[in-house]
């Protein structure tokens, strides 16, 4: 693959927290390699701001491995930028070309206020897996996975529902910032496996209710998050929500 450098423009959010007003500011940056990755291209330039006196910006990341979900930019309007089912922090730069320009922004959502800059407080996600994404033992040691049978095809779907990253990236793209996606990624990871089957009626209904609680809004069957989810979890997942929510809706102890 040819390696090539190239000069860019940036538009980057600029906000030092979610009670202050917000705008872009625009950087440039130059002799960016095509190899980096887009994080590294921030590094760069939050270097040559430093060296200038200037105040960094701000922006999330962790593991650079794509399976944090901490590298949340909304990037040339689409979330974690334009390669599909990949995170920012697994863009490269050889996704542009010289001259670009590209506009960086943090996640646009009422339930995702703005901490500083790019960064986002994703809190809301944890407490929705604290009402529910969890299975509970009460006496002893859980029994090792690997000796309870499970069918192959139910156990695929499971693991690939348990992939999500719970990065926000479906909350995003939405129009209505639903976190459907999300929810039900983490809902039918474990209502498809014996293991979640004896909390699975609270387990909906309480991680719904704290989805709603936290300010999410409607889903909208447009299919951006599917769209947009950097491990392309699939919208049969919400399908399997509604199932699962009106199944315990209806048998629930009230």
């Amino acid at each position: 693959m040819e390696h090539y450098t190239m000069n860019l423009t940036l538009k980057v959010w600029k906000q030092k927290n979610k009670d202050v007003r917000g705008s872009f500011e625009t950087y440039r940056v130059k002799d960016i390699s095509s190899e980096m990755s887009f994080l590294e291209m921030f590094d760069v330039l939050n270097e040559q701001l430093v060296h200038e006196g200037k105040e960094p910006i701000a922006f999330d990341h962790d593991c650079r491995e794509g399976i944090c979900g901490m590298c949340s930019m909304y990037i040339n309007g689409r979330p974690h930028g334009p390669w599909h089912g990949t995170t920012t922090c697994q863009l490269h730069m050889r996704a542009f070309k010289d001259g670009d320009t590209i506009v960086v922004e943090p996640w646009r959502a009422n339930s995702f206020a703005v901490i500083k800059d790019l960064i986002v407080d994703r809190g809301a996600f944890d407490r929705i897996i604290q009402a529910g994404g969890f299975i509970s033992v009460n006496t002893g040691n859980a029994q090792d996975g690997n000796n309870i049978p499970i069918e192959k095809e139910k156990a695929d779907q499971a693991f690939a529902a348990a992939a999500c990253i719970g990065c926000g990236a479906c909350v995003a793209a939405c129009k209505n910032s639903s976190a459907m996606l999300f929810v039900s990624a983490k809902v039918s990871h474990l209502a498809l496996l014996p293991q979640g089957a004896p909390e699975k009626r609270t387990r909906v209904l309480n991680m719904i209710a704290q989805m709603d609680k936290e300010g999410f809004g409607a889903c909208t069957n447009t299919g951006a998050c599917e769209a947009v989810c950097p491990k392309e979890i699939s919208l049969e997942n919400i399908a399997r929500l509604n199932k699962e929510y009106l199944g315990a809706a209806a048998t629930i102890d009230k």
